[in-house]
């Protein structure tokens, strides 16, 4: 996982343009999971415990950007999640890959309030 991290900085910093792509291991949303309860409950636990400390409640104001997950794909944003975006920094290594689809859930979501 650390080496993804490492790869995406060394290409960024050679002036290499990259396009964000899954990886062979990252993993596909179904509308099933993203809308399980139990997935986004978790979520938004998660949320509450780590990411408010930044994103503030619901999801704004907060020190980081309003978050506009309507946006992007559940995978842009599990890529966000998993290896940092910008200012944010990469969570592979706090959350397990569970947790993080999870987060993803909880963001997409219809209750996640921005």
């Amino acid at each position: 996982m650390k080496h993804r991290s490492l790869a995406l900085l060394i290409a960024l910093l050679a002036g290499v343009a990259i396009v964000p792509m899954a990886w062979a291991d990252d993993p596909a949303f179904t509308d099933a999971y993203l809308k399980e309860p139990a997935n986004i409950e978790l979520g938004h636990k998660l949320f509450k415990q780590q990411c408010v400390k930044c994103h503030g409640k619901g999801a704004y104001p907060g020190k980081a950007p309003k978050l506009k997950p309507r946006k992007l794909t559940p995978e842009d944003v599990y890529l966000r999640i998993t290896y940092g975006f910008r200012k944010m920094p990469p969570w592979e290594d706090v959350f397990s890959q569970d947790e993080r689809m999870a987060l993803t859930a909880y963001v997409k979501s219809d209750i996640f309030s921005n």
